[in-house]
């Protein structure tokens, strides 16, 4: 995946947030959702571990969902 601008511009935080609500109102949690605090500079989020069953719940959520914008 190719850095650009806008890739630059998303505050980790805020992403974070917005992922946590969306699966929320599809009723899925991932504990370890958090903002990867050794990587500052690359704004990375951490999704972290889920069982297979939560795996598989996002899978088919995102398999029924609208394409990404």
């Amino acid at each position: 995946m190719v850095k650009t601008r806008e890739s630059q511009d998303v505050d980790p935080f805020t992403a974070m947030e917005s992922l946590r609500t969306a699966l929320d109102q599809v009723g899925i949690v991932l504990p370890s959702l958090a903002v990867d605090a050794g990587s500052p500079a690359l704004g990375l989020v951490e999704l972290g571990r889920v069982r297979a069953e939560v795996a598989l719940r996002l899978a088919h959520t995102l398999q029924r969902g609208a394409p990404a914008a």
